[in-house]
């Protein structure tokens, strides 16, 4: 099994890298709510648990779904 397909960002399908991107944005916008609007959004801490979802749907995906679905890019 190639875990690669879990952090290496060549390696990431679309649904985990949607995940990731999501992860990082939502931890950004906390930050600066928290840091520079001294404001928390109740419920906030649901979108890392939506992003964490998606991230282990695709990783599951990526890890156990058939290898030549069409949609793999090749670096050479």
């Amino acid at each position: 099994m190639d875990f690669s397909k879990l952090y290496r960002p060549s390696a990431l399908n679309s649904y985990q890298f949607i995940a990731v991107t999501g992860l990082i944005m939502s931890a950004a916008a906390h930050l600066i709510l928290h840091f520079f609007v001294h404001h928390t959004v109740p419920g906030f801490n649901w979108l890392y648990v939506c992003w964490t979802g998606l991230y282990i749907i695709g990783s599951l995906m990526n890890l156990f779904g058939k290898p030549n679905n069409g949609h793999h890019h090749h670096h050479h």
